[in-house]
């Protein structure tokens, strides 16, 4: 007779192998329900590792979510600051800023009654947008100088705290 332990495993059953063949029967039924209790995790395992990689995203996340807008909140600043220079060129060619009403594009295009307009004083064909995508507003003469640039924040509202503050070239 043939003994099997597990499908194409054939030992034949003499004397001298039997002993042997029931001991490795033996072994390969501990080997099986070590295996069977070792497949897969529990859920309180699943929990804890879900809890942790929740816990690992919100300290990384959270680092880089305030930067996105103090990086918004930084560039407008730079641009107001470029914006500044191209108008300081304006008037040392003109011999005043534009008035609130020609506006920033005086810089790309030559304003009614302009002399001495050597520009464009704006390398690009349009006055770039503040990084949320609204207009900088300019006044000529300014509260707190010769002209105020004005970014109104994310929210594109005057006033705010945070995100939402007003960037100024008196800034």
């Amino acid at each position: 007779a043939n003994l099997s332990a597990e499908p194409g495993l054939t030992l034949a059953a003499s004397t001298g192998n039997r002993a042997r063949c029931l001991h490795l029967v033996t072994i390969m039924k501990r080997t099986h329900r070590f295996r069977t209790a070792q497949h897969g995790m529990t859920l309180i395992e699943i929990l804890v590792v879900l809890v942790l990689i929740g816990i690992v995203l919100g300290i990384v996340g959270g680092n880089f979510i305030g930067r996105g807008e103090k990086a918004k909140a930084d560039a407008a600043k730079i641009e107001i600051g470029q914006i500044g220079q191209a108008l300081d060129l304006y008037k040392l060619e003109t011999g005043r800023y534009p008035s609130s009403s020609d506006g920033l594009q005086a810089l790309v295009t030559a304003p009614g009654g302009a002399s001495n307009w050597n520009g464009p004083y704006w390398k690009k064909s349009q006055i770039p947008k503040d990084p949320w995508g609204n207009d900088y507003r300019y006044t000529s003469p300014g509260q707190k100088g010769a002209y105020d640039i004005l970014s109104l924040g994310a929210d594109g509202k005057e006033g705010g705290e945070g995100a939402n503050k007003d960037i100024a070239s008196s800034d």
